[in-house]
């Protein structure tokens, strides 16, 4: 079946537009025009995808991303007229995947959602990585330790996944970007943001100092292996 794809934007007009270019290239499509709609349509369609406006009525984007995020891993493209760095961060920083600045080319937030959805699905193939006390289950999306599954978001789950193919190369921030948000215009420090916040929940499941940071160069996952 081909992919849902739910988009929660209060103008119309752009709704319509991203509908059409979306359904032309083989998508199912839902639209929401307040965040407490697409809330409920979350939950009960469980959309492979969703574009998600920031300036929405009754809930915001914001809200509606973090609650996302809280029932699970589904994949969300931000596009909002908030074109300021901080904004972007904040939005990957509550578990954005990618983030597009209106005006924007419909084309181009097709070509996102794309990379998005292969990202978050097509790429890993299937099997279990090892590194240290960390296991990572390539085919059920899950990460385990010796204390029990961590739950990552799925840039999170990139990264780590990128890292534990090689887990003593050291990585640049660049790579990391190129790896695990190909396309997006993210910053390099938003690789730090998503790197310190996987660090943080390895280190509580009983992995410390993973990924580790090389001064001036990047990360690397594993240097004890």
């Amino acid at each position: 079946m081909s992919p849902l794809a739910l988009i929660a934007e209060d103008d119309r007009d752009i709704s319509d537009i991203v509908r059409a270019y979306l359904e032309r290239e083989g998508f199912r499509t839902v639209q929401a025009t307040d965040g407490r709609t697409a809330l409920d349509l979350h939950l009960a369609l469980k959309p492979d995808i969703v574009l998600l406006d920031i300036s929405m009525p009754l809930v915001d984007g914001w809200e509606v991303l973090a609650e996302v995020r809280r029932r699970g891993n589904t994949p969300v493209v931000v596009t909002t007229a908030l074109d300021q760095d901080i904004d972007k961060l904040q939005a990957l920083r509550v578990g954005a995947d990618d983030y597009v600045v209106k005006p924007f080319n419909p084309v181009e937030v097709v070509a996102r959602v794309k990379a998005v959805l292969r990202r978050s699905g097509g790429d890993n193939g299937s099997g279990v990585l090892r590194v240290g006390p960390v296991e990572v289950d390539i085919g059920a999306h899950m990460v385990r330790t010796v204390t029990g599954e961590v739950t990552l978001t799925l840039t999170e789950f990139r990264l780590l996944t990128h890292m534990a193919r090689t887990p003593s190369r050291v990585f640049s921030r660049g790579e990391l970007l190129d790896a695990c948000l190909p396309g997006s215009d993210a910053l390099d420090r938003t690789v730090d943001s998503h790197v310190s916040k996987l660090r943080r929940k390895l280190e509580q499941a009983g992995a410390p100092n993973m990924p580790e940071g090389v001064r001036g160069v990047g990360y690397r996952l594993w240097s004890r292996g």
